[in-house]
């Protein structure tokens, strides 16, 4: 679990990256997204994902890392807005925003850590379309939990869900680098 831990972080660093660079680009635009706002930019790109990986022919030149990219970036953001609420305006400075993602990276890779101690690393036997298709099922999942206005009878939570998001779409990354 080592290599997995070292891997796990190599990708957080390219995601952080990313996001430390469209914060220079954009400030904190993305404040305003509602949760469903969000939970559509991920499924949009996990439906992207599937096409590229059903689809003989591909018209845009961006594979599937990022779009991967796109998911864990958009499901941290999420959880930084389930933490700190929707603003009508962009009210956050780069600083506080990036340690809003290192706190929600953080708590999600306790949680795969957690998960992988317990499963045994099950997800290295998957394949990436089956990482992809659980994303969806999760993607799902949190729109039913949306439309019901965030009630759930036995049910985890939309951030629960959001971390798997996030975690899955690691798994895919790491696959897909080692391949």
């Amino acid at each position: 679990m080592q290599n997995t831990s070292k891997q796990y972080d190599k990708i957080i660093e390219i995601c952080r990256n990313l996001f430390i660079n469209k914060m220079k680009d954009y400030g904190s635009a993305w404040r305003i997204l509602r949760l469903p706002s969000l939970t559509d930019q991920i499924f949009i790109k996990a439906q992207r994902i599937r096409q590229l990986q059903e689809n003989k022919v591909q018209k845009v030149e961006e594979g599937q890392a990022s779009e991967f990219i796109g998911i864990i970036n958009y499901a941290i953001m999420a959880l930084i807005q389930l933490e700190k609420g929707v603003v009508e305006v962009p009210d956050m400075g780069a600083a506080q925003a990036i340690e809003l993602y290192d706190k929600h990276s953080a708590a999600t890779k306790v949680l795969m850590e957690n998960k992988n101690h317990d499963y045994g690393e099950a997800w290295r036997d998957m394949r990436v379309s089956s990482l992809t298709d659980l994303i969806l099922q999760k993607l799902l999942r949190v729109k039913q939990i949306e439309d019901n206005k965030g009630k759930t009878l036995v049910s985890e939570g939309i951030d629960a869900n959001y971390q798997d998001m996030i975690n899955y779409a690691i798994f895919a990354l790491i696959h897909l680098d080692t391949k």
